[in-house]
């Protein structure tokens, strides 16, 4: 291995992942598990920070998930694959971390309020207007089933995955950089408090993220249906694919259109090497949407179908996802239980 700093990132297991996850993390995943010592973990304990209720599918999707990341490509001979709730020190050094983070911290999340009002959104879909929408996202604690301890303690837990497995990288975007300042903010405040270096201090890895619309020119996502599935039959990519947004002001084929907003364009940047050549041509009307649509299909098929196959191997063989599960689990919990002893000695909680 090329460098031994770790690198960590995880995923929550709310469902069948999409394409937006397979090019805007996995593949990334898979290039860096070759560069750095890397940690993937599934966050199911995030899950339940705003899906507590619906519990019924957790560890399905777990599994699930985890098949969709080997058949992407991850290596257990290269990184470390794990499941949150395996690792008991994360909790345990979550409510540590819990008792040293100031309420402020949390109340001033940027993402805090985004993501209330997006929970907000799906709930009261159609139901409220505008203002009435913008009434309840200022007055957040009206609303028991969102505004809940661990909901807005979700950055301290996101902190403690971190900082217990002390890694010094974490993939995100460019537009992601304050995801990771709870966790530098507590390494420093830690180190403040008790006298001592404990925790090594998070810096973001900036990664290429493939942007990946929704069928509908939103952002992918399962809660918008308009999502492609991995692992998903073929025939129903195909008449998704045909269901695309393209330019509204194409009335006939031979019109010329602007790519910038398309769906189908967007994709083609993905699986065509020639996407600016179909840029040009589209804006010249020289092709209309529906054989536009026909050739991105067979131009994503065979990835999928491959992937398909892939899948079936690691979804027939539950002995060695058991195994990987198994080794994932003791790896984490060795380096975090180094961790959590450090720091439990140097809160003077164990001699």
């Amino acid at each position: 291995m090329a460098e031994q700093k770790i690198v960590l990132s995880g995923m929550r297991p709310t469902g069948k992942l999409h394409l937006g996850n397979f090019h805007g993390a996995l593949k990334n995943w898979v290039a860096l598990q070759d560069k750095y010592n890397c940690y993937f973990f599934v966050a199911d304990l995030h899950s339940l920070t705003t899906a507590y209720q619906h519990t019924e599918n957790l560890a399905q999707n777990s599994e699930d998930m985890l098949i969709d990341w080997l058949t992407a490509g991850l290596n257990p001979q290269k990184c470390t694959i794990f499941i949150q709730s395996d690792v008991p020190q994360v909790s345990e050094l979550n409510t540590l971390l819990g008792m040293i983070t100031p309420l402020g911290w949390l109340l001033r999340n940027p993402t805090y309020k985004e993501q209330i009002q997006e929970l907000l959104k799906q709930k009261y879909a159609g139901q409220l207007d505008e203002k009435t929408l913008g009434e309840k996202v200022a007055s957040i604690a009206a609303d028991d089933e969102i505004s809940c301890f661990g909901f807005l303690g979700y950055p301290v837990l996101m902190a403690t995955d971190i900082l217990i497995q002390q890694a010094s990288y974490v993939p995100v975007g460019k537009d992601q950089t304050a995801h990771l300042e709870i966790a530098r903010d507590l390494t420093r405040r830690f180190a403040e408090i008790y006298g001592e270096q404990v925790f090594t201090e998070p810096q973001p890895l900036y990664t290429t993220v493939a942007r990946v619309p929704g069928l509908d020119g939103r952002k992918m996502s399962k809660s918008y249906n308009n999502s492609i599935f991995l692992g998903e039959d073929l025939d129903s990519v195909r008449k998704k694919v045909m269901t695309m947004f393209t330019d509204p002001n194409k009335k006939g084929k031979n019109d010329p259109a602007n790519p910038e907003g398309c769906v189908v364009y967007a994709f083609h940047q993905i699986y065509n090497p020639n996407a600016a050549k179909r840029c040009e041509e589209c804006k010249a009307g020289a092709l209309g949407c529906v054989a536009c649509k026909k050739e991105l299909f067979a131009l994503m098929e065979p990835e999928l179908s491959a992937f398909n196959e892939r899948r079936k191997t690691f979804e027939n063989d539950k002995a060695q996802l058991a195994q990987i599960i198994a080794s994932g689990k003791e790896k984490a919990r060795a380096n975090a239980a180094a961790t959590l002893t450090k720091v439990k000695k140097v809160m003077r909680i164990i001699k």
